[in-house]
């Protein structure tokens, strides 16, 4: 199946990347493609939230998500792999994870992908997977994924990309599959 890019956001000091159209029954599968995402506070997570009204709230669906990382030291310092417990929500209806602990030196960002399934589907919840490399506020390399679902039956129609503080430069691309 092919992917078409559907919309591009470039952002520069900003508090949100949102994409409040163009989310509908077209796609069954959407990809979130993330380029270069630079925080401007040390140390924050970079999170995702959904949206059933347009881009008007974004914090009334619950989500269960589970989260692990692999990381390994700039300077050679050990390997690690695991489950980030932090990260996971249980039901919840705050901000969804991508990546934890994300640095803001000149040289450090984020890149990898999210994938939505069938967001507008009104019979079962939505579910989700993401995979990103991130450069860790400890100088370390961290492959995080994540996955779950936003367990409502609504139509999702609109999704925001967020630091839990501060703001971001970078780019993220929209594309629909299918």
């Amino acid at each position: 199946m092919a992917m078409t890019l559907i919309t591009t956001n470039t952002s520069s000091n900003a508090s949100a990347s949102a994409f409040t159209s163009s989310i509908d029954s077209t796609y069954k599968l959407y990809i979130f493609k993330f380029i270069d995402i630079n925080p401007a506070t040390d140390n924050v997570n970079f999170q995702w939230q959904v949206s059933t009204d347009g881009g008007s709230g974004y914090t009334s669906l619950t989500t269960t998500s589970t989260a692990f990382a692999a990381g390994h030291g700039e300077d050679d310092s050990g390997g690690s792999l695991g489950y980030s417990s932090s990260d996971d929500l249980a039901q919840s209806t705050s901000a969804i994870t991508i990546c934890s602990a994300s640095g803001n030196d000149a040289d450090q960002s984020i890149a990898g992908e999210l994938h939505l399934f069938n967001p507008s589907d009104t019979t079962y919840v939505k579910h989700f997977y993401s995979r990103v490399n991130n450069s860790h506020t400890s100088d370390h390399v961290q492959d995080a994924y994540g996955g779950g679902y936003v367990n409502s039956t609504s139509d999702v129609d609109a999704v925001r990309f967020i630091m839990s503080s501060g703001n971001f430069d970078g780019t993220i691309k929209m594309y629909g599959v299918g």
